[in-house]
């Protein structure tokens, strides 16, 4: 009879980790590619695929390290998703990795945007076009809904993060603030809020909690150590690498054009929109919209919603909607170049000074970043800003459903408040029942954002040709 001993050395044991082999920069390229056509649905669908492909899949980055990565990409202006990968790719293979990685994220949507940009421009007026983009602007206001529910059921832990948000609604929407004013007085309150010992910032956002255990093996584990370290010298090399690559075509269309050139003017904002615009996609498009719609009247309304739909239903990061304004900016303002040259132009320039700082961000920062896992006043910061997110994202869901659902809005000034109220009589109730019937499929349907894009399109397109809009 088999003794106790014995019985336990014959019991059958765990497999072993498969073990992780080295991957070649050649090797990673078809991999960043397959990301980049699957990036659909916004950063968190994004960010999800990333998750699934890097970590799970391939396990080529452990989660706490994946999650650190995260974090500091939410804090960086502009889009975090794109920024992500860039780091990732770094970790890899360094500057050339993160190029890669970074560059393939951008180049489906930049495509598909361009694409769709001549074809609005050409067609947008006809009668299927048209239908098809009201439909879309129904659907991207439920996706807008739905982000403002899917990231506040995250970052909003305790009635401080939830006054946060309620405070940053309110600045924008009432009181008209800078939008990088409300983002930076948030982070502000966080840190110091994490430094002071105060328990309602700590552990938010993205990596909220504990750090989840490395349960290797990762071909970056929590143990390893990035290819670059930090080092004075090279920092400054990188910085002054890509702010030449970033400004100096900015500083040459200044010189040439001047700052009331419409290239001028897409050089000019873009680039501060890139050091300014803290938060994710969702809050970048609050402030994009309000400043090419209501100050420089580049576009309608309207038209940007239709951009974001572009952006919605092309794979790439949601930001990309930037390159439809700059097309349209200098397609209505050419010059002496023709219309469609000029649009091209003013979008590949505004994706150029959209991206190539997020570049200059990772490559400076990420060897200080890693430094600093496990920094709480870093992370309170983070609870802090993405909290705040919450209401700039709200601002941006009521921004758009006054502007896709009324024809005509009311000024009203009361003392400091400044906002637009609908007038009702303008109420579109074919707008109102789509977008009801893509939150009902977003909500309790539980169906994915491309599949409630494409049936709002149609049922716009159906509208459309019975002649209802």
């Amino acid at each position: 009879m088999a003794t106790l001993g014995s019985a336990s050395t014959d019991a059958p044991r765990p497999a072993p980790p498969p073990e992780i082999l080295p991957v070649t920069l050649a090797q990673a390229v078809p991999v960043w590619a397959r990301i980049a056509a699957l990036s659909f649905g916004g950063p968190a669908g994004q960010i999800a695929v990333m998750h699934r492909v890097l970590v799970e899949e391939r396990r080529w980055i452990s989660e706490a390290r994946f999650l650190h990565a995260l974090n500091f990409c939410t804090l960086l202006p502009g889009p975090e998703a794109q920024q992500l990968a860039t780091y990732v790719g770094w970790l890899m293979h360094g500057v050339r990795g993160g190029l890669v990685a970074g560059g393939l994220f951008v180049l489906p949507g930049l495509l598909a945007i361009m694409a769709l940009s001549w074809i609005y421009v050409l067609y947008g007026q006809a009668g299927p076009v048209a239908g098809l983009f009201f439909g879309l602007k129904a659907a991207v206001l439920a996706v807008v809904a739905e982000a403002v529910l899917r990231i506040g059921r995250r970052a909003l832990r305790g009635p401080a993060l939830a006054g946060l948000a309620a405070a940053a609604f309110a600045a924008l929407f009432l009181l008209d603030l800078p939008f990088p004013l409300v983002v930076l007085a948030a982070g502000t309150i966080g840190y110091l809020g994490t430094r002071a010992g105060l328990a309602a910032f700590r552990g938010g956002g993205h990596g909220s909690g504990s750090a989840p255990r490395d349960d290797g093996p990762y071909l970056l584990g929590d143990a390893a150590t990035p290819r670059e370290r930090v080092a004075p010298g090279r920092t400054l090399r990188v910085v002054a690498v890509w702010a030449a690559l970033w400004l100096v075509p900015v500083a040459a269309i200044l010189a040439a054009l001047g700052p009331g050139d419409v290239f001028g003017q897409i050089a000019l904002f873009f680039s501060k929109m890139a050091m300014v615009t803290f938060g994710g996609a969702y809050a970048v498009l609050s402030y994009v919209a309000q400043q090419a719609v209501e100050h420089y009247g580049w576009l309608k309304p309207g038209e940007m919603l239709d951009g974001l739909g572009m952006a919605e239903t092309t794979p790439g990061p949601l930001i990309m909607v930037t390159q439809f304004v700059g097309f349209l900016a200098a397609y209505r303002a050419p010059g002496a170049l023709p219309p469609l040259l000029a649009g091209t132009l003013g979008g590949l320039l505004t994706t150029w000074v959209t991206f190539a700082p997020c570049f200059l961000w990772i490559f400076a920062g990420a060897p200080y970043v890693e430094r600093l896992r496990g920094n709480r006043a870093l992370a309170g910061a983070l609870a802090a800003i993405t909290a705040a997110v919450v209401g700039v994202i709200l601002n941006l869901a009521v921004w758009f459903a006054l502007h896709t659902l009324f024809g005509a809005l009311r000024p009203v000034r009361l003392g400091p408040l400044r906002l637009d109220l609908p007038v009702w009589s303008s109420l579109d109730p074919y707008a109102l029942a789509l977008a009801l019937a893509a939150m009902l499929a977003l909500f309790r349907l539980r169906l994915g954002v491309p599949a409630v894009l494409a049936g709002c399109a149609a049922a716009g397109l159906a509208l459309r040709v019975l002649g209802l809009v």
